[in-house]
């Protein structure tokens, strides 16, 4: 394990996998785990976009699940051979903001990705790794393996859990998703689909989903949509309050981070309910003066703290009671990420898993 395949971006649409020096523990707090799946992520392509020239490059990727190599000393949750799941951030999960379910926010911790850690690796450091790494055990409490004891299903739902669904279940949960309620989500990627599922788990009664590509729309109808509106802008505000007696929806769980997505959100959301956001925003500013201010809307969401759900969603997923992992359509060897940004960039995939 001297060297290892990893991924790193060098400027807008040039990502490059490489050779470099496995992790190894560096504090005590450490571990070092061995990738089983890692993906690319819909946030991964904002970059792709925009990222300026770099000579150093940035290492990419900020969902995985592994198995673990090597412990440091102070850890005490964990031992080698576990399958882990790794949130996207990594947090002691002691302090007060974790205490209180704002992990990202942790006063020890940090973002995978970026400068920091890579996670489309074969090999990864997770430090504060008590705090970060949850161990995938059946019900009975038995390990589960590296294959998922058998299922690639599994192994893709328990991915998931690592950002793109629980981000979803975060937009959902801090809109206070519940029955009675109809919920409007815009955008139909990953996220915005696994925002779909969320609200399904979290009893909405009416599901709209806002989103014009068929094959993930038909998805979203599996996962619980009850209607599908393609138009955006004033047509698809319009639809949308056609389809709710002209009130609007209860809750608006936008999945996309540009500003007129933004903006469809406040179009759609009915007098007295909520927008949630976790697109990562890609402007600066946003109308949430008057209309917001006169109809007593509510603007919550940010970023998702995985790690608070992360425990009570793999148990979900090994018992088989949501399915998550299907927004993976495609899968390819890690040596192949370049083509997998492509083909995301592309909508030639909507989501992509690595396999190392």
């Amino acid at each position: 394990m001297e060297t290892m395949k990893a991924t790193f971006m060098y400027g807008a649409g040039d990502v490059r996998v490489e050779t470099i020096p496995a992790p190894s523990l560096i504090e005590a707090t450490d571990a070092v785990i061995r990738t089983v799946r890692s993906c690319v992520c819909g946030s991964d392509l904002h970059p792709y976009h925009s990222m300026e020239v770099s000579e150093q490059g940035s290492p990419m990727g900020h969902e995985v699940m592994g198995v673990v190599e090597e412990v440091g000393a102070a850890v005490t949750s964990l031992r080698p051979g576990d399958l882990v799941i790794s949130s996207f951030t990594y947090q002691d999960n002691t302090c007060e903001f974790c205490r209180e379910g704002f992990h990202v926010s942790c006063l020890h911790g940090g973002f995978f990705g970026g400068q920091g850690i890579g996670l489309q690796a074969e090999f990864v450091r997770v430090p504060l790794a008590d705090g970060t790494l949850v161990a995938v055990r059946a019900a009975d409490g038995s390990a589960v393996d590296e294959t998922g004891n058998g299922s690639e299903e599994l192994l893709a739902s328990l991915l998931s859990l690592s950002d793109v669904y629980l981000t979803g279940y975060h937009a959902a949960t801090m809109g206070q998703v519940g029955p009675g309620q109809t919920v409007t989500v815009i955008g139909d990627g990953a996220v915005g689909l696994s925002a779909v599922l969320a609200s399904r788990q979290l009893g909405a009664d009416r599901i709209i989903l806002m989103g014009r590509h068929a094959s993930r729309t038909d998805l979203g109808r599996e996962f619980g949509a009850t209607d599908v509106v393609a138009e955006r802008g004033e047509e698809g505000i319009e639809l949308v309050r056609d389809l709710t007696g002209g009130h609007g929806s209860h809750v608006v769980l936008e999945a996309v981070g540009h500003r007129p997505a933004y903006e469809q959100a406040a179009g759609v959301v009915r007098a007295g309910g909520t927008i949630s956001r976790v697109g990562v925003p890609q402007y600066r500013e946003a109308p949430i003066g008057g209309s917001l201010f006169l109809n007593n809307i509510t603007l919550t969401g940010g970023t998702a703290p995985v790690r608070r759900y992360l425990e009570s969603a793999t148990a979900q997923v090994v018992a088989g009671e949501i399915n998550p992992g299907r927004v993976f359509d495609v899968a390819m060897p890690l040596t192949q990420a370049p083509a997998a940004y492509a083909a995301m960039d592309r909508r030639e995939a909507l989501k992509v898993m690595l396999v190392p």
